[in-house]
């Protein structure tokens, strides 16, 4: 249940010297309170992706959440880290994706995405 449990997982995510990481999974309350409660212990910054992540119930979800944010979890939306990663409209090495991901994925975000580069006449966004 808690993959950090798993000493050649902890290794692993540890070589790469970061101090902050990101969880996102399918069952909140069994696959990511507990790796994301380990890698706080740890002294990880730990960001989880609220809406990317599920449980039994809304109850069990919400739960779980707040378990991990009074321990000090940081939660986020999908598409807040995904517009955190791009920082800003001028990367153009990801700007294309970024915009396509956010209009497939982003309701109304993406809805407004598509309006603005009509209103400009781009041909991104359709």
């Amino acid at each position: 249940m808690n993959t950090w449990e798993d000493e050649r997982i902890a290794v692993e995510v540890n070589r790469f010297g970061k101090d902050k990481i990101v969880f996102a999974g399918l069952w909140t309350s069994v696959c990511i309170v507990g790796p994301a409660l380990s890698a706080l212990d740890q002294g990880f910054e730990v960001y989880v992706i609220a809406d990317a992540c599920g449980d039994v119930s809304d109850e069990a979800h919400e739960r779980a959440m707040e378990r991990m944010i009074q321990q000090g979890a940081r939660p986020m939306t999908s598409l807040q880290y995904l517009l955190e990663l791009q920082r800003d409209w001028a990367r153009g090495e990801t700007y294309d994706e970024t915009v396509q991901t956010s209009v497939a994925h982003g309701g109304a975000y993406g809805l407004g995405l598509i309006y603005a580069k009509t209103m400009f006449n781009a041909s991104e966004g359709h």
